[in-house]
């Protein structure tokens, strides 16, 4: 017997196989539909028990494969994300938000962009912890990551660095303007007391600016900025 199939890549070699497989000569035509009945070209009248056993087997196969693969890619999605996201804020963790700066950083060297880091540091953070308790430290950490995000544009990056320290990639930023947005950050921050319960207390953070060097190690832009940080905190305190 002579079967004519529709040839629809990438399945009409797996088609065939199955077809020659069940006892049946092939001959592949063009169509120009798509659906069910041009792709198999085919009549229950024109096959064989056996070949309408090998072609319904076959295509409930490939129905099982897409419906896998389309489970599969929508739970790598998922797991990328999880991975990528700080486990107690709404910010990226630290590898991420690295990843990301360094991704930046070669833009930067490739097409002469500017890109800032602030790096910001939660004052007083461990008075809250053994006032409050931890689940009030937890409550501030994720009052300063929403008051970030809030804050920021969609092109730019929040990220958790560890404990009480966060830092944002501006992109698009010299140092002046990562430092004029860097007051701003701060006064979001600070614009009203945290609230856990029925206790309430003040957030105030420090923060340092670092322009990002075309081409330059993400940790050390990191620890430049974790350093200017630690330069006007220590200025603060002095008077």
């Amino acid at each position: 017997m002579k079967i004519t199939g529709a040839r629809t890549e990438p399945f009409a070699a797996i088609r065939k196989r199955a077809l020659v497989r069940a006892g049946a000569q092939v001959a592949v035509r063009e169509v120009s539909a798509p659906d069910s009945a041009a792709f198999l070209g085919l009549t229950e009248a024109d096959l064989t028990p056996k070949v309408v056993e090998a072609l319904t087997t076959l295509m409930s196969e490939i129905d099982d494969l897409r419906n896998e693969v389309s489970v599969l890619k929508l739970r790598l999605n998922e797991a990328q994300g999880l991975a990528d996201m700080d486990a107690l804020t709404p910010v990226l963790n630290r590898r991420a938000f690295l990843r990301e700066t360094k991704r930046v950083s070669a833009f930067a060297q490739r097409y002469g962009s500017s890109a800032s880091l602030v790096f910001f540091d939660l004052d007083n953070f461990k008075s809250v912890n053994d006032r409050f308790g931890h689940a009030a430290g937890d409550e501030a950490l994720k009052a300063v990551a929403k008051r970030l995000l809030a804050n920021v544009r969609e092109s730019d990056l929040v990220g958790r660095m560890g404990g009480d320290e966060f830092a944002v990639l501006l992109s698009q930023a010299d140092k002046e303007m990562a430092l004029a947005k860097a007051h701003t950050l701060a006064d979001a921050i600070r614009s009203r007391p945290v609230e856990f319960g029925e206790w309430s207390a003040p957030l105030h953070v420090s923060f340092g600016v670092r322009e990002i060097e075309p081409g330059a190690d993400p940790e050390v832009s990191l620890a430049e900025a974790d350093a200017a940080m630690f330069v006007r905190k220590r200025k603060a305190v002095a008077g």
